[in-house]
């Protein structure tokens, strides 16, 4: 039988041709938002660490509670997105993490930076991720969202990657614990703080594009496009009373919309699945808040972490994301979730295994390569062939199963509910987040701390140990918690 324009390898990703603009918006701004997120994440621990002082084991539990904050913000923002729509929740939470970035910036006394700079940023953020999410399902066709949230997750992962070779390029022109004056007002920030105002800077033409490009109220249907004009609610009410008035009316709608989740089965099928997933979000997160410490302690400063982990990574899954997501096109989100979550927790074990099994690695061509991309002299340590190894493995993976985590909430969520189920499939990134970051500091406490023996495998162990929980669980509960999805047999 001959392949038709839609089934053909092709075919499969000029299905997009023609759609909604917003679709476009949304990933053109997805690639500064996580621009923004990662430069501030990349340096987040060193910045509460180096400039806030506060020791391995605090700033664990500083992200551990800002992860918790933000958790409770996301569940949130779910259900008031579909009550106040897309549009107006973008522009508040670019606009609310512009501000918390500059006060991080600028201010690196504690009781300053955390509770009016990194705390709002958790609101900032959940105002932000699920809701552009929520979008991509609400810009396009049941035909159109795989190959959708496949491009969403590599225009994710193109931001990544710019941020990974930025943090490093400034780490090495400033120095790791260097000064930067800026501009016009002659004060002089470190180079966590530049990195973190760089983030800020990257988010303001998010806040403009929407403002004055993207259309309220814009639906894409299998039927075709559906708008539904904006209506004014409160009719003369000054600004301020109309401020109050659509946020008591939201509040009432997000307690509706929130409290009718618990009554559907699903919802409960949906957060086991979501549970499992928990584990081997753990690995991204240890690879933001455990790994760039460790890279220094043991490769020395300067060694360039960002680009080890976060460049690479993204690189990988640029490629192949997109490809992965073409030739499983059929595969239910359920099923590429248990392959991809194989192989991005056994790729873990590498790390795990004592670098001089790696040396022959780091002396031939693939080591030659590392050097030479990373402009690094020789001898090559063989940790940085470990690395890269399992980088890769790891993104192979990654390329399977996270995509298909934001398809998998679109396809099973009930019609008006996509903001809520999007939202709430955000949990077990933050809760991972919160583990992570409270785990971490014990972890580097207790195996690769500043001065002291180390052994340093032994994080990856049980990093690796745990990840291995998803894939495990998924396939044991699959008959139990496997819910169908729209649009597949």
């Amino acid at each position: 039988m001959a392949e038709t324009a839609e089934t053909s390898f092709i075919g499969k990703f000029t299905v997009l041709r023609g759609s909604l603009r917003e679709l476009w918006i949304i990933f053109g701004t997805k690639i500064l938002t996580i621009l923004a997120y990662a430069l501030v994440n990349s340096v987040l621990v060193l910045w509460l660490s180096s400039d806030l002082r506060l020791s391995d084991k605090s700033a664990g539990w500083v992200i551990g509670s800002w992860s918790i904050i933000m958790t409770a913000f996301t569940v949130m923002v779910g259900s008031l997105v579909d009550a106040v729509g897309i549009r107006k929740s973008l522009i508040a939470g670019f606009g609310l993490a512009a501000l918390a970035r500059l006060v991080m910036a600028f201010f690196a006394a504690q009781y300053i930076a955390v509770p009016f700079g990194l705390f709002p940023l958790a609101l900032g953020e959940a105002l932000q991720t699920p809701v552009m999410v929520a979008a991509v399902r609400r810009f396009t066709t049941t035909k159109q969202r795989s190959i959708a949230f496949s491009l969403y997750y590599s225009m994710m992962n193109v931001g990544f990657a710019i941020a990974s070779y930025v943090v490093d390029k400034v780490r090495g022109g400033l120095g790791e614990y260097g000064h930067f004056t800026v501009p016009f007002v002659g004060i002089e920030i470190s180079t966590y703080q530049t990195i973190i105002l760089l983030g800020m800077l990257c988010t303001l033409p998010n806040l403009i594009l929407t403002w004055f490009a993207m259309r309220e109220g814009i639906e894409a249907t299998d039927e075709g496009v559906k708008i539904t004009p904006a209506v004014t609610k409160y009719a003369g009410e000054s600004f301020l009373g109309a401020a109050w008035l659509s946020s008591r009316d939201a509040m009432k709608d997000w307690w509706r919309i929130f409290g009718s989740l618990w009554t559907q089965p699903t919802f409960y099928r949906f957060l086991a699945f979501f549970g499992f997933v928990v584990f081997v979000k753990l690995v991204l997160y240890h690879f933001y808040y455990t790994f760039p410490k460790v890279v220094i302690r043991e490769l020395g400063e300067g060694a360039p972490f960002a680009r080890l982990f976060g460049f690479l990574n993204a690189v990988v899954v640029i490629i192949l994301a997109p490809v992965v997501g073409a030739l499983t096109q059929k595969f239910t989100a359920y099923k590429s979730v248990i392959i991809g979550t194989t192989i991005a927790a056994l790729s873990i074990f590498l790390m795990a295994l004592p670098p001089a099994m790696f040396q022959g690695l780091a002396d031939g061509h693939f080591g030659a390569a590392i050097s030479w991309w990373l402009d690094l002299p020789a001898p090559l340590h063989p940790l940085y062939a470990a690395i890269v190894l399992c980088v890769i493995i790891y993104s192979v993976g990654e390329s399977f199963y996270s995509p298909r985590l934001y398809e998998y909430p679109a396809a099973i969520a009930p019609k008006g509910q996509e903001g809520s189920y999007m939202a709430l499939s955000m949990l077990p990134y933050f809760f991972a987040k919160f583990f992570a970051g409270g785990l971490s500091g014990y972890l580097l406490a207790a195996y690769c701390p500043a001065e002291g023996p180390r052994n340093s495998q032994m994080i990856w162990v049980i990093v690796a140990g745990m990840a291995m929980l998803t894939p495990v669980g998924l396939l044991l509960a699959r008959r139990y918690i496997q819910v169908k999805e729209a649009g597949r047999d």
